[in-house]
């Protein structure tokens, strides 16, 4: 079994190595995936919704992988990949001013456009409902829901601010360029549950 982990490690590594791009896409597919399949589960959801994952999984691939990619290569440049003490915390500081916002906004913005009009099959009564309804109202409820997100959305950036900086340090000081993507994934394995419950709790109705 551990000769069989090794060889799959060691796959991986070439592949990250001569297809990094394309690595870090899947990598990151991948681990959004899993991330949502354990956030619903904890949600209580009793039947895991399949296209929510694979639209999970869609953003890591089209964007998260691919954006880390390029973004920690642009800091490097910048920064000409020094790694004291100084140059670390000014990458730090200008990530999480640049990146870690637009990143959080995104995909607040992607869950609530884009994941939760992914309807399961029980809601056919609600689709109906939504589909009487006029054209105006049709035109501004999106925009209704993007307003949401953008209410909640300071709220998610200061808890992010709180440890991110830290994984940012930890990544830049310590981790080599080509597995900054790999680690800041796994640790966002995490943040992504805590996104998608925040979420998921903004979307279920309150109770009078």
């Amino acid at each position: 079994m551990g000769s069989v982990a090794k060889k799959g490690l060691q796959k991986y590594l070439l592949q990250l190595q001569h297809h990094p791009l394309r690595t870090k896409a899947i990598t990151a597919a991948v681990l959004s995936g899993i991330s949502d399949t354990v956030s619903q589960k904890l949600s209580g959801i009793p039947k895991l919704q399949l296209r929510r994952i694979l639209l999970k999984m869609l953003f890591g691939f089209a964007y998260l992988g691919p954006f880390g990619h390029y973004i920690y290569i642009l800091l490097d440049k910048i920064f000409k990949g020094k790694r004291d003490s100084k140059t670390v915390a000014k990458k730090v500081v200008l990530e999480q001013l640049t990146s870690s916002p637009c990143n959080n906004l995104l995909f607040m913005i992607y869950y609530r456009v884009v994941v939760e009009v992914s309807l399961p099959p029980n809601w056919i009564q609600g689709i109906a409902v939504f589909c009487s309804l006029n054209e105006n109202v049709k035109r501004r409820k999106p925009w209704m829901h993007v307003k949401t997100r953008i209410k909640e959305y300071p709220k998610v950036q200061l808890t992010a601010w709180t440890f991110w900086p830290v994984v940012g340090w930890v990544n830049h000081q310590y981790v080599p360029l080509q597995f900054r993507v790999i680690f800041n994934s796994l640790i966002a394995f995490c943040w992504g549950i805590f996104l998608n419950l925040r979420a998921k709790s903004m979307a279920l109705p309150k109770s009078k």
